[in-house]
């Protein structure tokens, strides 16, 4: 690898796998960055649209209808600011894929999802990370603060899989579950999230080595 210019490390994730916390820890030992809601907030700013949309569109496919229709929704509640309008689904990922550009050229980072792994793959200092879990485990964690029902859970996991996989695949050409384009793929389910931190932080050591 070349360590004069920044280490990128892209973290795709399974809903409820852990890449949040994951991705907090590796920076924290690596003394990185860890870019995750600050691509929301700077594509937001430059999209003229409200945080909690792309929130909601967080690597999922969505039309323009129903982008219309949940704009409106809102607008009854919200006071949105000067500007404001309808993105498609295509204009977010552009203005994605260029924040993700911008951020790899600035500093070492971990950046976690927004098919980060497939816009930066030509980047010369990338670790690509795959992680994955079994439903229960998923399940366990995204129900554990008590908001939902491990049924609610279950519903919320398939629903998110189905429409990340086709949102990667729509805009990258990947099938997201092909190991073929990640550095590590690891099973939180199987071995948790500290050891998983873990598992990243030596292959980071030999692949600089």
């Amino acid at each position: 690898m070349k360590t004069s210019i920044p280490l990128i490390i892209t973290i795709s994730r399974q809903l409820g796998s852990g890449g949040a916390a994951v991705g907090q820890q590796l920076a924290e030992k690596l003394n990185i960055r860890c870019v995750n809601r600050e691509i929301v907030s700077r594509a937001a700013k430059k999209l003229s649209v409200m945080e909690q949309e792309l929130d909601e569109r967080d690597e999922k496919m969505q039309s323009f209808w129903k982008s219309f229709f949940q704009f409106n929704a809102l607008a009854t509640e919200v006071a949105f600011p000067p500007g404001t309008r309808i993105t498609t689904t295509g204009e977010v990922f552009r203005v994605e894929s260029e924040i993700l550009q911008h951020v790899a050229k600035e500093e070492s980072a971990v950046i976690i999802g927004r098919c980060g792994y497939a816009i930066l793959k030509d980047y010369p200092n990338l670790i690509t990370v795959y992680l994955h879990a079994d439903k229960a485990f998923r399940v366990d964690r995204i129900a554990h603060d008590g908001t939902m029902t491990t049924e609610e859970a279950s519903e919320v996991i398939e629903k998110n899989d189905k429409e990340r996989g086709l949102y990667i695949e729509t805009f990258t050409g990947n099938k997201w579950s092909d190991a073929r384009h990640f550095d590590l793929c690891i099973d939180t389910g199987k071995i948790g999230i500290d050891k998983a931190v873990e598992i990243i932080l030596n292959y980071v050591k030999l692949r600089c080595s």
